[in-house]
């Protein structure tokens, strides 16, 4: 249980972590401010600030964020007028801090009563000082100014020029694309790590790689690198065929036809009936040739990264062809109960299992849906059509709605996630 719980924190930071940091980093080389690189959501229990990003760490270890400049409306709710303030003055009067919490004060600070304050394009901030509503004060604001909102975060104001929408139109979409990427990237190094953990590579042919002592194969004097090219009438030339052959065949005598030092042989054998789950199979004790070079680990991790989106596509295709059933989904609730059957196959399992999600993770996001990356790629391929911004409000108003549908959505998978895993 407890490993399990470990497990799960770790494989879905990783995951947020590697996802995030796409958007996070190709923003930072657009020159868009990111405000905050969360991990997990909720509450923050640790915080950092460096290069005019705040780094928190979050409660709950179920997601994750990165707040870009522009594309939050979060000072706006934090500085309403009447709102009371502190401010920090730089030795130029202008306004360094703001402090909307009542969590701490501030050294020196000046007690505001906010009135208006332009954080986006002219920078300044006015209200009345320690309730004298006689004189109106208006405050210069730095352009690097950070804001201590209600729940204690440091996060810098949000200039035009340092804003998502300043960029020009390839770099947002690359900054949109940067977290299915790094997904893709992670889920494909991982696989091409489980190459390298294995003893070998399955080569996928008919060759034999080991027979086990005392074997029905070892009784029938078969050897490794025996090649098997019959199983009754059926010819198998890989590995799959050959074992979906000899497992379908449990007690029943069947004649194999293989290659031994380049000379045909013929053998009769009765596989042995065992229990695997529900089913009973076939097994004669042999064991299929496997690869040790780099080369072939290298392949290893590349045809299953393929495997594995190739898999991921036909179920997305089969959910508009077939029907859409909440079944098809898991949320966090299923990655739980997922991890705990990963680790129960070990370090390999666990291995599998995060380059599963994270290619999963990655193909999910670029759907072209509104508050997902791929419905935000949409509109900057709309943008990049008609030739001209999406007017703001718009674009805040179809993203709304998709965020809505999303959490319904979210919320529908969780608690069927629940009846599937706890309660049926």
């Amino acid at each position: 249980m407890i490993v399990t719980i470990i497990t799960f924190i770790l494989v879905f930071g990783i995951l947020v972590l590697v996802h995030e940091y796409g958007h996070y980093f190709f923003a930072k080389r657009a020159g868009i401010l990111v405000r905050e690189f969360s991990i997990g959501m909720g509450p923050k229990i640790w915080w950092k600030r460096k290069n005019g990003t705040t780094y928190t760490v979050r409660i709950l270890p179920i997601g994750g964020y990165v707040r870009l400049a522009g594309n939050d409306d979060e000072d706006q709710d934090e500085l309403r007028p009447g709102t009371p303030v502190t401010i920090q003055l730089n030795e130029q009067n202008q306004v360094v801090t703001i402090n909307a919490s009542s969590k701490g004060s501030l050294f020196q600070g000046i007690p505001l009563q906010l009135v208006d304050c332009d954080l986006t394009d002219e920078l300044w901030i006015k209200g009345y000082v320690n309730g004298d509503e006689t004189e109106l004060k208006n405050y210069a604001v730095n352009h690097d100014a950070v804001i201590i909102e209600h729940d204690g975060t440091h996060v810098q104001i949000a200039p035009k020029d340092v804003q998502f929408r300043s960029a020009s139109l390839p770099a947002r979409m690359m900054t949109n694309f940067a977290g299915p990427m790094n997904n893709f990237i992670l889920s494909l190094v991982v696989f091409i790590i489980l190459g390298f953990t294995l003893s070998g590579v399955p080569t996928n042919s008919n060759k034999i790689g080991q027979v086990n002592a005392h074997s029905v194969a070892s009784r029938a004097g078969l050897v490794a690198g025996d090649r098997i090219t019959k199983v009754g009438k059926t010819k198998v030339s890989n590995w799959s065929k050959l074992a979906t052959s000899i497992s379908d065949k449990p007690g029943k005598t069947v004649q194999l036809t293989y290659v031994h030092d380049h000379h045909q042989h013929t053998v009769k054998v009765k596989p042995k009936a065992v229990h695997q789950g529900k089913q009973v199979v076939g097994q004669i004790g042999i064991l299929e040739e496997e690869n040790t070079s780099v080369k072939a680990r290298l392949s290893f991790g590349w045809q299953r990264f393929v495997q594995a989106g190739t898999l991921i596509f036909s179920v997305l295709g089969s959910m508009f062809t077939h029907g859409f059933s909440l079944n098809d989904l898991g949320g966090p609730v299923a990655i739980y109960a997922g991890t705990s059957q990963a680790t129960a196959l070990g370090f390999n399992g666990v291995l599998n299992f995060l380059a599963l999600l994270s290619i999963n993770l990655g193909i999910v996001n670029l759907l072209p849906i509104p508050a997902l990356d791929g419905g935000k790629l949409l509109l900057n391929i709309i943008e990049a059509i008609i030739r001209r911004p999406i007017p703001e409000k718009a674009e805040g108003i179809v993203t709304m709605i998709g965020f809505m549908l999303l959490m319904l959505l979210m919320i529908l998978v969780t608690w069927n996630d629940i009846q599937r895993y706890f309660i049926r």
